[in-house]
């Protein structure tokens, strides 16, 4: 898995647990629902880190808190 995909997945578990939708976390997050979308779409490679820094903002956690999972932890090295 990259590290786009593992951001992916840790916004959608993080939405499931506070039980909001994609669609919900935008607007909270004052992004465009099109934006969240693309998150999600695997042919899509690229998150900025400020997009990533808003959703964060939406649900009231640290960039730090976001990033704190064994997931990150254990990513390979991607070369491209």
């Amino acid at each position: 898995m990259n590290v786009k995909d593992v951001v992916a997945e840790r916004f959608q578990n993080l939405c499931k647990e506070r039980n909001i939708k994609i669609n919900e976390l935008a607007n909270i997050s004052g992004v465009t629902p099109s934006t969240a979308y693309s998150m999600l779409d695997k042919s899509r490679r690229d998150i900025s880190i400020t997009t990533i820094k808003k959703f964060c903002d939406g649900l009231e956690i640290t960039l730090g808190e976001f990033f704190s999972t064994a997931e990150f932890d254990n990513l390979e090295q991607e070369i491209c």
